[in-house]
């Protein structure tokens, strides 16, 4: 790849105009990426006309010198991908130290040029964003989602102090998604599937509302293909007609406009595949059932003008009660503001309305990215302030995360919408996540008023602390000295800072609890084989807690009192030998450790079958083993072990909605696989009975289908119950199956959803 040399005037000084010659490489020779590179400069003159673009220019030569040679796996040059980004950012109106940075982004993670090659050369500030941006790849992580974890974690760290981080990962990750098809099958399902998670989220939290559609669509694409192209094949069969209605509608607002003096543009648009597909899921719905599939917006000069318009409309149309919002006078936490409406239009066709001013427009659109102007000091508005205030107060709660899995799942809660506007006695107003509750409500208040919280209020009247919160209700908590959180809280806690605090202060109490029982355990087994634990200093249970992975003693005690090592290895570690002289008591105790280890065979039959079916647990063999009866977890998932106090090791799947409320003891987790098959075993795998849950049409010769299916592909069915879904739309059927592994009954699943008139295919945890 020619590096693109800085064109000279014919005396031979450099030209005032960066963009010219860039499209030429070396002789003059024709470059694809140079006229990509000058279509990115002419994009940036255009937004930002006062930016200087020779560190663009810099930027640009550097990446292609040391990204010569690389190739994606599309196979085109890897220096596209770098300057794709850049694109976006430029599209995003972002400033030169930004696309900079898109630029170079990749450089550290992937050539050999260090964080102070890039500083010495672009300046602290870039050299920061990059390093915000570089995953961690140095650093060995027990799996797969740790690595994640502390990659995000890392970004989010950098993006406190510098936005463009997120936005340029952002920017990243689009690209990465717009040429996924070139990736192998299991690789485009994680990098979508994480997409959905975190980035479509974040860009949403940050009021990114374009960028966030596209993401998701695309990710949507790969996570559920048949769902995905049953949608878009249903979404154009409906295309033509909902088009021309809407185009009829606008003709008819924007002659009322007109006649009352008020000056609007009128948009028009069908409602994003994914969006819906969530909608279809969470409500079951059909495509002829969402209200908003057909919607228009009216961009206004002013907030007088859009309720004027607000008003015009509900007189040209009957609005749909309980479809109304006023997100100008209560806007989201993205600060997101528009006036919502729903109406019906002749012949019952409803649409819905949104009204809005430009600049809330630009704000829904691209967020932070629409008014993120760097000025010579970097100084940043206090609206942007407020903008990544949650971000600053996650990283608070992270400090006290030793679990990157825990620190993860609290970044998923909090990057979905907070929607329930709720107030105290006095009249201030408290955002909440949706159906959060009154103890999510007293610990947005203060940690300890959380903490004591004994009773609540609710409007006057006194209700249970699981009461769902409604917006408008007004809250009033009871607290009471000495009272402490309660674990079943977790079970009903929606808000990251209350289900945070609770675990904090459980795991502090339950962790003391753990290392007096601990240390008991050790001297109850040193003076059965008439060990003196004085002999031991500290040092020497700290080298002992070195070998299983931990740092300190209590740390150690710790882990004995919750189960997850034995004393009596813990000894054997200290002195080598100890626990093997032969003693009546030892004798008895060996006695009792056989009928353990045969009791822990005994249930790893049951539960999990011989042979190819058992699960290995890391560095022991004499912990009972079963499947957690919450999720049922089958051959092929993604699992996790959770110690549990006196029944041995259950092991959930890592998808499992209690997963988290019980991993907030991360002493307690330990680290369980599928074992592989042995060589030349003839016994016949296993089969786990799992409960599927089927939404479809209620018509003649659906539940055949569905059987033929399931019977077709040699899988025994348990049990199946049909019945007419409560709310009188189409029927559910009820199905318990025996499969083999994930793979299976993904098969099937996908299968059942091709039948006509299935809407979805649900896998309950319990069966």
């Amino acid at each position: 790849m020619a590096i693109v040399q800085p064109a000279t005037t014919k005396a031979g000084s450099e030209l005032a105009d960066p963009l010219a010659g860039a499209a030429t490489g070396v002789a003059g020779a024709p470059d694809p990426t140079a006229a990509r590179f000058l279509h990115l400069l002419e994009t940036v003159r255009a937004n930002r006309p006062a930016d200087d673009l020779e560190i663009i220019r810099k930027a640009w030569e550097f990446s292609l010198e040391h990204h010569r040679g690389q190739l994606r796996a599309s196979g085109e040059p890897y220096v596209i991908h770098p300057l794709e980004v850049a694109q976006v950012l430029a599209e995003m109106k972002m400033d030169s130290t930004a696309i900079a940075a898109g630029l170079l982004h990749d450089a550290v993670e992937d050539t050999p040029v260090t964080s102070a090659d890039i500083a010495t050369m672009f300046g602290e500030q870039v050299a920061h964003i990059v390093e915000g941006v570089t995953k961690i790849d140095k650093i060995q992580f027990a799996n797969r989602e740790d690595r994640q974890a502390e990659n995000v974690r890392k970004m989010l760290l950098a993006m406190v102090t510098d936005v463009r981080v997120v936005l340029i990962k952002l920017a990243d990750r689009l690209h990465n998604m717009r040429t996924l098809e070139h990736l192998k099958p299991e690789r485009q399902q994680a990098i979508a599937r994480e997409t959905l998670e975190i980035y479509a989220p974040l860009a949403h939290r940050l009021g990114m509302g374009k960028l966030r559609g596209e993401l998701e669509d695309l990710a949507f694409r790969y996570v559920d293909p048949v769902a995905y192209e049953q949608l878009s094949r249903q979404v154009e069969e409906m295309r033509a007609e909902g088009e021309a209605f809407l185009r009829r509608v606008v003709s008819q607002l924007e002659e009322r406009l007109q006649q009352h003096g008020i000056q609007g543009q009128v948009q028009w648009r069908i409602k994003r595949l994914y969006s819906l597909h969530q909608k279809m899921q969470d409500q079951h719905l059909t495509i002829d059932q969402i209200y908003d599939l057909l919607a228009i917006r009216v961009i206004t000069q002013s907030v007088q003008d859009c309720y004027a318009v607000f008003g015009l409309i509900h007189s040209m149309w009957r609005p749909v009660p309980g479809r109304i919002k006023d997100f100008i006078a209560m806007p989201r936490p993205n600060f997101y503001q528009s006036l919502h409406t729903t109406v019906i239009a002749g012949g019952g066709h409803q649409f819905e309305v949104q009204i809005r001013t430009e600049e809330m427009h630009r704000v829904a659109e691209e967020g932070i990215a629409a008014h993120w102007k760097y000025k010579a000091d970097d100084a940043i508005s206090a609206r942007d302030e407020q903008r990544l205030a949650w971000v600053r107060q996650l990283v608070e709660w992270q400090r006290e995360m030793t679990d990157p899995n825990e620190f993860l799942s609290t970044l998923k809660i909090d990057l979905y919408p907070e929607e329930v506007y709720t107030f105290t006695p006095k009249g201030k107003v408290v955002v909440l996540p949706k159906d959060a509750s009154p103890v999510d409500f007293a610990y947005s208040i203060h940690t300890e008023v959380g903490n004591t919280t004994t009773g609540a209020k609710v409007n006057g009247r006194m209700v249970q602390l699981r009461t769902r919160l409604r917006n408008g209700d007004i809250v009033e908590i009871l607290t009471q000295t000495g009272h402490t959180p309660s674990r079943d809280w977790l079970s009903f806690t929606k808000s990251s800072r209350a289900r945070n605090k609770i675990k904090h202060w459980l795991n502090e109490h339950q962790r003391e609890r753990a290392m007096e029982l601990g240390r008991k355990l050790i001297e109850r087994e040193a003076r059965k084989y008439k060990l003196s634990l004085n002999k031991f200093q500290e040092a020497d249970f700290v080298r002992v807690a070195g070998e299983y992975g931990m740092g300190t003693q209590a740390e150690l005690l710790a882990g004995v009192g919750f189960g997850k090592y034995s004393a009596r290895q813990v000894l054997n570690k200290l002195e080598p030998g100890s626990t093997m002289a032969v003693t009546p008591e030892q004798e008895a105790a060996s006695e009792h450790h056989g009928a353990v280890g045969a009791m822990s065979d005994a249930v790893k039959r049951v539960f999990f079958g011989k042979g190819s079916d058992s699960l290995q647990v890391e560095g022991q063999d004499d912990l009972l083993v079963y499947r957690a009866r919450c999720c049922n977890p089958i051959r092929g998932e993604e699992i996790i072990g959770y110690v549990t106090r006196g029944k041995g090791v259950a092991v959930h799947a890592r998808s499992c909605p209690n997963v988290q409320n019980l991993l907030y003891e991360s002493d307690r987790r330990i680290s369980v696989e599928w074992a592989s098959p042995p060589e030349g075993s003839t016994a016949k795998p296993a089969r786990y009975p799992v409960r599927l849950i089927v939404y479809c049409d209620d018509r003649t010769g659906m539940l055949k289908e569905l059987t033929a299916i399931i019977s077709d592909d040699d899988t025994n069915i348990r049990s199946v119950d049909s019945k007419p879904n409560p709310d009188g739309n189409g029927a559910i059927v009820d199905f318990v199956i025996e499969t083999l592994d994930v793979r299976h009954l993904n098969r099937l699943v996908t299968a059942m959803r091709r039948v006509p008139g299935v809407r979805d295919v649900q896998r309950m945890q319990k069966v």
